[in-house]
């Protein structure tokens, strides 16, 4: 299809979707971004290969269709590439389109002068982001969608690219979907980031889902029909949807809990949508939470109460799970028609029920996100595990003295709260009561307590505070105080050292001083005059010690400490197996000993400082903080057959219940293959086993072979690789 027909189509998809929200006049402004966008767009190509007239049509339609924005998102969307390019002025753009086009544009422009090849680029890249939400919040919208349009379309991406796209997104656009509410997309984007990170254990559980779509349909017609009758005999207008959970959900719980796909007991959900008026939607939600669990058994331990108090993104829903039909569990969700909108749309249903209950929480949740950006420092390795465990944390709510309700992250301690009151009452907490029992700073919050501190003031931020609280103002302000007391500190050891010296009548200087500090294995200066001010050093031994070299001349010579020399050799013997896009000459490549690749595997190659090239598998337990950090140094690598038969290590963890001769059967399998044993050592312990078994193997398809054979075993619960050894 030539290229004019296929942007004129995208356009009118895109005017069809936005057709309710479009005001008088609207569509002429859609045409004219539309126009403008064309000039600028002529002959380029974003990354996937795709027109980028027509990956601009496609993000405005998402932002019209998936998220339910309006007019000056839409145009916005369709300039957000060419706006440097175009062919009028700002202040043209914002006499024809609008102020606030200009600034949204302006916004998403800033966060794009970034130099991608810088050590600092992945973080400071997304504070910018985040930074943007000050300006206008659909900055971000739009640089969201604009990532689920190239994660839809990443298989065109060159294949070098593919890997650091999909792990930022996994790492930072799928975090960031879910605390502004879009719950679909962030889904989404965690599934299509799964698709390239861990491509085999996608593809088994995807085709698993595909094999069970029958039986799981048929058990969710058995669910839901007596709940249909009920409902419908007591006069409740309600909608009731269903929905497997996604492939990346099922993947986190096989993982999590050590199952395989069968043994995932809620593999879907069953959504039960009230048609409520606002000051009714509370109570109809529980009254059909009863109904559910008098015909089925509910688990305690799974209720979720997110109505009485929403989620800090302004989620709302009753889940509980129960015992359906055949003893399998199913979850169950809860929610009124605007509760329901709000999680499908997140902040755009925000903005349509500005001021009803719930829709604060982001505003707190911003708040601390600007903490953390104006509390680290810009080159902070920490600063991206901040922000994430800042975007999926949930929540504890718990109660002040005075009936207040605050809101902190899940785990957060009574420390956590008296620093959330204020910095004052956190530097001064010595203690505190929950519901009336006195606790340590140490204590773990529970939704509900009723919570008060005690304070001295002779109490002062400890070092250890920091291995304990969680939130970062909390650790901000400890940190704070801490540099304060050491720089005082330091000033008063400084002082008295010098005086000291003085009477001693040695000069003062940088050889005395980095003497001292050779000798007590110190890192600072500043250590050194702390421990003279807090006395933990003798100042009399101190005096022995200069004096035995005071007579010598010059400078004392700093410490010269031996280098640990890193010396491996190259893995030349898979060199003719590995192709390794712009590699980068010089440099030797290895297989990594975190993962263990084998042929076979989906691998990367990772530029390391001082080790050359690592190769590792793209299922690594460390790949997605690699590619997010540093996506400049990944390097595209595949594995290609050539004569020979190279071997691989790879280790097998098995466990079972303990039977006759069954370390001999696993070791005849490995026998049957002709294959190596580096080793195999297993454990009894009353009944059960657990064993290691270390072997070389050719391929992962001999590996995977040997994996099935072994779970066969009489005995054998499970066999599965591990990552190392």
């Amino acid at each position: 299809m030539p290229e004019a027909q296929k942007i004129d189509r995208a356009y009118r998809t895109l005017l069809k979707t936005a057709k309710n929200s479009l005001a008088p006049g609207d569509s002429k402004k859609i045409r004219r971004a539309l126009d403008l966008a064309l000039e600028a767009c002529s002959g380029n190509s974003i990354l996937t290969g795709k027109p980028e007239i027509l990956h601009a049509l496609s993000v405005a339609t998402i932002i019209s269709e998936e998220m339910g924005l309006g007019t000056t998102s839409i145009i916005t969307a369709l300039l957000h590439d060419s706006y440097n390019r175009l062919g009028i002025s700002p202040q043209q753009l914002e006499k024809e389109l609008g102020k606030k086009v200009v600034e949204i544009l302006q916004g998403f422009s800033r966060i794009e002068t970034i130099n991608s090849t810088q050590a600092s680029y992945q973080s400071e890249n997304f504070r910018k982001l985040l930074l943007s939400l000050a300006d206008d919040v659909r900055v971000i919208l739009i640089k969201l969608v604009e990532r689920l349009e190239y994660m839809r379309n990443l298989d065109n991406a060159p294949e070098k690219e593919r890997l650091p796209l999909a792990s930022e997104t996994y790492f930072l656009y799928a975090p960031l979907a879910h605390r502004l509410g879009y719950y679909n997309i962030k889904s989404e984007l965690e599934d299509l980031a799964v698709k390239y990170l861990e491509p085999e254990q996608y593809t088994y559980v995807d085709s698993r889902i595909k094999q069970t779509t029958a039986s799981r349909n048929k058990l969710i017609r058995e669910f839901t029909a007596p709940l249909s009758e009920k409902l419908g005999t007591l006069g409740i207008e309600y909608t009731i949807k269903s929905r497997t959970k996604s492939i990346h959900s099922i993947m986190l719980k096989m993982k999590k809990q050590g199952v395989d796909f069968d043994e995932v007991y809620d593999l879907f959900a069953v959504r039960i949508i009230v048609d409520s008026k606002p000051e009714n939607e509370k109570s109809d939600c529980w009254r059909v939470y009863s109904i559910v669990t008098d015909l089925y058994q509910p688990n305690p331990s799974r209720l979720r109460d997110w109505i009485s108090v929403p989620k800090s993104n302004g989620y709302e829903s009753l889940h509980t799970t129960v015992v359906g039909p055949r003893g399998k569990w199913v979850e169950v969700q809860i929610r009124s028609s605007r509760m329901d909108e709000i999680a499908e749309k997140g902040l755009a249903a925000h903005f349509k029920y500005k001021g009803v209950k719930g829709e604060g929480g982001l505003d707190i949740w911003l708040t601390r996100m600007r903490e953390i950006l104006e509390s680290s420092e810009k080159e902070d390795d920490a600063f991206l595990d901040k922000v994430r465990s800042g975007l999926y944390t949930d929540e504890v709510f718990v109660f002040t003295p005075n009936g207040d309700l605050r809101q902190l992250p899940a785990g957060s301690t009574l420390l956590d709260f008296a620093f959330d009151i204020h910095t004052a009452v956190g530097a001064s907490c010595v203690g505190g009561k929950v519901n009336g029992k006195n606790v340590t700073l140490k204590y773990v919050l529970q939704n509900g307590d009723h919570v008060s501190v005690l304070r001295s003031k002779n109490q002062k931020p400890k070092q250890d505070w920091l291995s304990f609280v969680v939130t970062s103002k909390a650790k901000t302000k400890i940190k704070q105080v801490l540099s304060e007391e050491k720089t005082k500190s330091a000033a008063e050891g400084k002082e008295i050292l010098m005086r000291r010296l003085k009477n001693w009548k040695i000069n003062y200087g940088d050889a005395v001083i980095q003497k001292l500090i050779i000798h007590y294995n110190l890192k600072t200066a500043q250590d050194l005059y702390c421990n003279i001010e807090s006395e933990k050093l003798d100042l009399l031994e101190i005096k022995e010690i200069l004096m035995k070299g005071v007579q010598e001349e010059g400078p004392a010579q700093p410490a010269v400490l031996p280098v640990k020399e890193f010396r491996e050799t190259s893995d030349s013997a898979y060199s003719d197996y590995l192709i390794i896009e712009d590699r980068v000459d010089g440099l030797d490549y290895k297989l990594s000993k975190c993962c263990n690749p084998v042929f076979g595997d989906a691998i990367f190659g990772f530029v390391t400082i001082s080790e050359g090239i690592k190769i590792h598998r793209t299922g690594c337990p460390n790949a997605h903080n690699m590619m997010a950090r540093y996506p400049y140094r990944v390097v595209a690598a595949r594995w290609t057959k050539t004569k020979g038969e190279p071997t691989f290590n790879a280790v097998i963890k098995v466990s079972g219940i303990e039977d006759i001769g069954i370390g001999n059967k696993i070791v005849d399998i490995i026998s049957g293959y002709h294959l190596t044993i580096r080793s195999f050592s297993y454990n009894l312990d009353e009944g059960t086993f657990e064993g290691t078994l270390s072997i070389m193997v050719p391929n992962n398809d001999v590996l995977y072979g040997i994996i099935r054979k072994i779970q066969s075993v009489k005995g054998v619960v499970k066999a599965s690789r591990q990552t190392s050894d």
